[in-house]
């Protein structure tokens, strides 16, 4: 499959105006699926459906789709579901750290490009199930490369940890070993673990074996504690404590009651908890792509570097000291370490804490707006031509011959806030009816993914809740934490903050859940 070089002279319009948006660079997802997807030759698809794959992409590659049209028509399934050309943008099983500027120059080509329709061009074979394409705008990540050692340096013996486990997980970053696991962007959970087994093996005269694996399961802890949270958050006392506190569902998961559903293979594994990717959904393939979990995110030559794109880590590297000592004691101490680091809070409650509820991070749903659909993937039409709705919200208007009218229904997440605005970017045209259910679908939508009963002066956003929300109890947890600000540039004060509760907006610990 050949790479995409240049998105400037891709799907030419065939009339002189344009008057609609291209389609997005989309990418392939599927979440905790497998590795591989299946694509299509488009005239074998016409005749026998998808039964005989020509091939597969990997989950992360990106791709440019278009409309197959054979004489005057979309090629869809029975339900309207369109199976769509496609051009490749970054392979992500060939991709290498040139390939995330190639992302970011298709995206913007693509990004005010106005058009006639979005029919493929000639030269396109293959087509693709476009429920498994998403428009992303994160871009594959790859570690900068490492700073030249001066004369006489070597790698760091994590000289600067704060205990025997924080020196071995700061030397492990420093390590080849580590160096190896984000070179490409394929299956880095399972390259983490390699790095492990080859840096325990290559450190058993230093370190003893119990005390090596400790590190590790720290290490992964660690790595899920700062990516489960919100990284906007930094080193602000709440973040420390949310971070304290998915350490803690953890623990618990893996020493009160471990559970193969839960990932935890026997008691204190910590390791299997994590990468049990339908439990933390930051493991997942795809997203390991776009975010620095697998990183060696603790090198020294990044902590006082000024080149670009450093800080992230340098931020990181901040988060990570600030709650390394805690989260060790969370995990390899007693109950008097828990008390101590929760107040005034119930120890039974303390180890029952195994769920948490994010709400800004759940499914979106819009209960005071009437007839808005998500399109998964849809076909409309103005005359002969033809666009890809898809990986989108819409809202459904009057019904017409063959479906409806529609426009787009667009979401700008802030901070406090949803920001809508229904815009017609495709005048005229019509979504097939196939499509589109009008169903309700706002089950269990709350104000900020609360409970009802919860005052606020003003609403800025709707969320969905799990089932498993009213199956527990939510718990507010105290911390005894100190804060450096959200930037992690401030010296650390002490600091008591709670976090969860009914009310909470952010993060909702529970108890109770099974």
């Amino acid at each position: 499959m050949k790479v995409l070089v240049t998105v400037c002279t891709l799907f030419m319009a065939a009339a002189a105006w344009a008057d609609i948006p291209a389609t997005p660079v989309m990418t392939l997802y599927r979440f905790n699926g497998e590795l591989n997807i299946p694509y299509y030759e488009a005239e074998t698809f016409r005749q026998r459906g998808p039964s005989v794959p020509a091939g597969t992409l990997s989950q992360g590659t990106s791709v440019i789709p278009c409309l197959m049209i054979t004489d005057g028509e979309p090629l869809t399934d029975g339900q309207g579901v369109p199976y769509v050309g496609f051009q490749v943008v970054v392979d992500s099983r060939r991709a290498t750290p040139a390939s995330a500027e190639q992302y970011q120059n298709a995206l913007k080509a693509r990004e005010n490009r106005m058009v006639t329709n979005h029919h493929c061009p000639a030269n396109v074979r293959h087509v693709l199930d476009i429920r498994h394409l998403y428009a992303m705008t994160k871009t594959p990540l790859f570690e900068p490369p490492p700073l030249p050692q001066t004369a006489g340096a070597g790698r760091s013996t994590g000289s600067r940890g704060v205990s025997e486990l924080d020196q071995i997980i700061r030397t492990f970053h420093n390590s080849a070993a580590c160096s190896q696991v984000n070179q490409n962007l394929l299956e880095r959970r399972q390259a983490l673990q390699k790095a492990w087994n080859r840096f325990m093996l290559e450190q058993q005269n230093r370190w003893s074996a119990d005390t090596l694996r400790r590190a590790m399961h720290l290490d992964y802890v660690m790595r899920t504690a700062l990516f489960e949270g919100h990284l906007g958050r930094g080193c602000s006392a709440y973040g420390s404590c949310e971070r304290n506190i998915i350490a803690l569902s953890i623990r618990n998961r893996a020493i009160e009651s471990c559970l193969q559903r839960q990932g935890c293979r026997a008691p204190g594994d910590f390791q299997g908890v994590v990468t049990a990717v339908s439990q933390y959904n930051i493991w997942d393939e795809f997203l390991m792509q776009i975010s620095g979990l697998t990183s060696c995110f603790l090198r020294d030559d990044l902590a006082a570097s000024t080149r670009p794109g450093v800080q992230n880590y340098q931020k990181l590297q901040r988060m990570y000291a600030q709650n390394i000592k805690d989260i060790e004691r969370i995990l390899y101490g007693g109950d008097e370490d828990l008390t101590a680091l929760f107040p005034n809070s119930s120890l039974a409650n303390l180890k029952a804490l195994k769920h948490y509820y994010h709400a800004p991070a759940m499914g979106k749903c819009f209960p005071t707006y009437d007839r808005v659909e998500y399109m998964s993937g849809a076909v409309a039409r103005n005359g002969n031509n033809f666009v890809l709705i898809a990986n989108t919200r819409i809202h459904v208007d009057r019904k017409v011959p063959g479906g409806y009218l529609f426009r787009s229904f667009v979401v700008q997440e802030e901070p406090s806030r949803d920001v809508i605005t229904i815009v017609d970017n495709y005048p005229g045209f019509v979504v097939d009816g196939r499509r589109v259910s009008l169903a309700a679908g706002q089950g269990r939508c709350t104000a900020y993914g609360i409970p009802p009963g919860c005052s606020f002066q003003t609403i800025g956003r709707y969320r969905k809740t799990p089932s498993w929300v009213n199956s527990g109890q939510a718990f507010a947890v105290q911390c005894r934490t100190t804060d450096r600000g959200e930037q992690c540039v401030h010296d650390a004060v002490p600091a008591n903050v709670r976090v969860g509760g009914q009310c909470d907006v952010e993060m909702r610990p529970f108890v109770g859940v099974h």
